[in-house]
């Protein structure tokens, strides 16, 4: 199915619950109210017609000057060979959205990633915790206004600027 039927679909059934969509670009893209995005996501998986059995990936985006996250959802479908985005917009302050674990198994590790690195609380999951990062780290490091510790653990983090390993 294409992008724009996909998209219809989605209105149809979740009225002022999706906007945005983007069809001129690889993966098509579209943007889903946080409050629905585990019912949209149970009916792109559950639908017939449109089957994305595949949570293929799950990130994040920081927008500091919009005081914003975004949660990124890549859903693929095997049956019918077709893919979606999923954007979610979270505030910075309070990053929580819920969980997609009962909908994707794999979300699990995916959400702890996006935790780890970026702060999303993912409401409801079963073990949101630290998965690449010691579990005393402080702060998240793919946060734009993360400031790197000096040391860790007793350990300098201090690197040598790039330019100069390059000129090396």
């Amino acid at each position: 199915m294409e992008a724009k039927g996909i998209y219809a679909r989605l209105e149809q059934r979740f009225p002022g619950k999706v906007s945005g969509l983007k069809d001129a670009v690889a993966d098509p893209l579209l943007m889903v109210d946080a409050q629905a995005i585990v019912e949209v996501g149970r009916f792109l998986r559950d639908e017939p017609e449109l089957r994305f059995e595949i949570l293929s990936d799950l990130t994040a985006l920081d927008f500091p000057k919009e005081e914003k996250l975004q949660v990124v959802y890549h859903l693929y479908s095997y049956t019918f060979r077709h893919q979606v985005v999923l954007k979610v917009d979270l505030s910075r302050e309070a990053a929580c959205v819920s969980t997609m674990e009962g909908v994707w198994k794999v979300a699990n590790w995916f959400e702890r990633e996006v935790f780890d690195l970026f702060g999303v609380v993912f409401d409801g999951h079963s073990d949101l915790r630290r998965i690449l990062l010691p579990e005393d780290w402080e702060g998240y490091p793919l946060r734009k206004d993360y400031v790197e510790q000096e040391e860790y653990d007793g350990i300098s983090t201090e690197r040598a600027p790039l330019v100069e390993k390059l000129l090396r």
